[in-house]
């Protein structure tokens, strides 16, 4: 497969995407506060290997040799987050000016690199003193969250134009407080709804809140939502309700609520089965809603769902009654994720299709697969290679069928800490030996590199 460089813009965006807990490390240095996935990781049996963040990959120390990485890389855009308890390390209060400066030395960098930064400002890392106080299941937790964003940008608005809010909010809400594989843990449907609930009207508040603190023209402000086709997995009518009852959990929930302000009529449904409607108000989002002036999109596979008689609802898709995931077809990475950039093309034209216009961003798209140097310290990585070659395509087609897209983050820069997964899953184009943190570019960096500059 080919992709046509020409087709993007002369003004694209291209870069790549990391986030705080998964690269900075340093836990318990510059004056951070503990966060959620601290707690999260330091709990037995919640990750591979009972891996933690608490070095990553080193990168609080190794800013400047990472930046250059960016640049020999010949990206202009990184796409990084802001670590919530480094900045604020009881969560609301007190500023950590320690922590401050580090997001401005890395931000003068990549500005001095000819790199534009664009910010996430929750990345799945909540202050542990904010989930002592009751987390996203408690009310205030927009409050909270506005007070932060505020700070953000008065202390780096003037190195930092994208902002975005949340990064898939789906993974906070559902895969942390139903599913019980993301921090905090928790395994209640209901509560899932709750979370999520709070998370969009913070980014409503932070939105307003941002956009009242020294904004300037060039600002944009959005939120990134891991948008997954969720597909039936035949043809049968049965399949094709568990298909949409997953969907409206996925992707309907917070993209409706991200631009209109409400939520889908099978989410209300869910609302009244668990509870919830007792313990959130409605009028909250409504009353909150404010304009994206970007949307990012965040896009890894297919998910293909079957109807089975008497199957509980899948965890992290409370709504999908008698619904289970099907195995998906052809090859696979190693999250035992489809290869489908078909996906990824309906995923944008459907955006554009049932959404206001705005700008897209892609803000993360990439693979895992096992990255072992050869004799000569060469990590050849052909599969992701041609997982960029054909997801890159379907961007192309996108905007040669009219879809505005802005940039495409390639996940990740780095090998990093994978979540649950611990250092086990490799996403990165420079790879991180865990023992000496030494960088090596893969194959498929250095096909970036090229493909970018148009060679």
């Amino acid at each position: 497969m080919s992709v046509d460089r020409a087709v993007f813009p002369e003004d694209f965006w291209w870069g790549t995407a990391t986030a705080a807990y998964q690269i900075e490390g340093a836990a318990a240095e510059g004056g951070r506060g503990l966060s959620i996935w601290d707690t999260f990781s330091h709990t037995p049996g919640k990750t591979h290997n009972g891996d933690t963040g608490d070095t990553a990959v080193d990168h609080y120390h190794r800013v400047g040799s990472d930046v250059k990485l960016m640049t020999a890389l010949g990206t202009n855009a990184y796409r990084f987050s802001i670590s919530w308890s480094r900045l604020l390390p009881e969560g609301t209060g007190r500023i950590n000016e320690t922590g401050v400066a580090f997001y401005r030395d890395l931000c003068e960098r990549l500005v001095e690199a000819g790199i534009a930064p664009m910010a996430t400002l929750y990345h799945w890392d909540l202050p542990q003193a904010l989930q002592d106080r009751g987390g996203w299941l408690d009310a205030d937790s927009p409050n909270w969250f506005a007070e932060y964003a505020t700070v953000a940008k008065e202390r780096l608005g003037d190195l930092i134009t994208t902002w975005a809010t949340l990064n898939e909010p789906w993974c906070s809400a559902f895969l942390g407080h139903s599913a019980g594989v993301h921090a905090p843990g928790g395994a209640d449907p209901g509560e899932g709804f709750i979370a999520a609930h709070h998370l969009v009207v913070a980014h409503h508040r932070a939105i307003a809140a941002m956009r009242a603190t020294a904004h300037r023209r060039e600002d944009l402000l959005g939120i990134v939502l891991n948008l997954i086709p969720a597909w039936p997995a035949s043809a049968s009518s049965a399949d094709a309700a568990a298909a949409d009852a997953a969907d409206a959990v996925q992707n309907r929930l917070f993209a409706d609520a991200a631009f209109h302000g409400r939520y889908p009529d099978e989410v209300l449904s869910c609302h009244a089965r668990y509870g919830v409607d007792a313990r959130i108000d409605l009028a909250d989002l409504a009353e909150a809603r404010t304009d994206l002036d970007y949307l990012g999109v965040n896009y890894y596979n297919i998910n293909r769902f079957e109807h089975v008689p008497g199957e509980a609802a899948p965890r992290p898709w409370p709504a999908a009654e008698e619904a289970r995931l099907a195995d998906p077809p052809g090859t696979l990475t190693e999250m035992g994720w489809g290869v489908e950039p078909a996906g990824l093309l309906w995923m944008l034209e459907r955006v554009v299709r049932e959404y206001p216009a705005v700008p897209i961003y892609i803000c993360e798209n990439g693979a895992a697969y096992v990255d072992v140097p050869n004799d000569k310290g060469e990590v050849i990585d052909p599969e992701r290679i041609e997982y960029f070659t054909g997801h890159l395509a379907a961007v192309a087609q996108a905007i040669e069928r009219g879809v505005d897209v802005r940039g495409y983050f390639a996940w990740s820069l780095l090998d990093n800490f994978e979540w649950a997964f611990g250092y086990d899953k490799r996403f990165g184009l420079v790879y991180v030996d865990r023992d000496s943190m030494e960088r090596t570019v893969k194959a498929s960096g250095r096909w970036y590199r090229d493909f970018i500059a148009g060679k």
